[in-house]
């Protein structure tokens, strides 16, 4: 004897609608925002870098790949690339291991700790141009603080702004300065969620601080550390903000140095952009980034895939 399944309502029907809709509809709103203003751009970027595009003349004639040989041809390009590296190298590693020892400092037992850990955020709020005026007056050659030092001393005082490599050190303390805070509380974050009880066993079992941080913390913060690892390669291959208002000695159409000995890649595609109006070499340079930023990406989360397994 067959059963009779009762007809839904219409209000049921619209019940079940709602259960089963209701939750991409509530982030829908993000994603659309994201295509619009995110993955539309990224695409019209793509189709630029097939043409000769001037800022002001607008779309020229199509030339498929010749875009990205001609700045794969450009020195410029690669003294950019070089000097971009260079920073990287100078800023993220320091940023990394300061931020995992400051991280450890503030998991302790500190009196006025949430005023301690709500410091080491300050220079993250800072805006970029007041930071900017404050390390090129301390970097200055003449009159800054590391000059009188070396003043004092009898030393000649150090081309900070105008030879390569303490141009980069000097933007790359700029970089550290800002953004070690802000990383050291991811990291406190993670270390919070440990339990407890893992240290007090391995206190027990007769395991030092070190024997404990190293055995017991890097361990249970390995994925946000890859997740720092990640932002701050990012962050530090797309640098602009400092080395752009750091510069001292430009003139014209040149960023990044007199000689161009601290400019990035997104100088170069600034550069490009906008004093020579060549939108379509700019846009190559911008895939070629976007391109090596997720080569350098993945060696990143393969050596600290690489770590974890030497750790674990």
């Amino acid at each position: 004897m067959s059963t009779v399944i009762p007809r839904l309502t219409f209000r049921q029907r619209a019940s079940r609608f709602d259960v089963k809709a209701s939750p991409y509809l509530y982030v829908s709103p993000f994603f659309l925002l994201f295509a619009l203003i995110g993955i539309f751009p990224i695409a019209y970027t793509l189709n630029v870098s097939l043409y000769q595009w001037h800022l002001l003349k607008g779309q020229g004639p199509f030339v498929g790949l010749q875009n990205y040989a001609d700045v794969l041809q450009d020195s410029l390009f690669w003294n950019a690339f070089g000097n971009t590296i260079s920073i990287f190298l100078l800023s993220a590693i320091p940023q990394l291991v300061f931020a995992v020892i400051i991280a450890a400092v503030l998991d302790q037992a500190l009196k006025a700790s949430t005023f301690w850990r709500m410091s080491v955020l300050l220079p993250y709020i800072v805006a970029p141009v007041a930071v900017a005026v404050i390390f090129t007056q301390i970097f200055s050659q003449f009159n800054g603080p590391i000059a009188g030092f070396f003043e004092s001393i009898g030393q000649e005082p150090i081309r900070w702004s105008f030879d390569v490599v303490p141009s980069h050190l000097a933007v790359a303390s700029m970089v550290n300065w800002r953004w070690t805070g802000y990383n050291s509380l991811i990291l406190l974050a993670a270390m919070q969620a440990i339990p407890r009880d893992l240290y007090e066993s391995a206190a027990i079992d007769g395991a030092g601080r070190l024997r404990r941080f190293w055995s017991i913390t890097i361990p249970m913060i390995r994925p946000t550390m890859i997740f720092v690892i990640i932002t701050s390669t990012i962050g530090s291959l797309q640098i602009f903000a400092e080395p752009k208002l750091f510069d001292q000695g430009s003139s014209g159409n040149v960023y990044g140095g007199s000689n161009r000995q601290y400019q990035t890649l997104v100088l170069y595609l600034y550069e490009l952009a906008f004093p020579r109006r060549d939108f379509g070499h700019a846009a190559a340079v911008a895939w070629l980034l976007f391109l090596i930023i997720v080569i350098i990406g993945l060696i990143n989360f393969l050596i600290s895939r690489t770590i974890k397994g030497a750790t674990s």
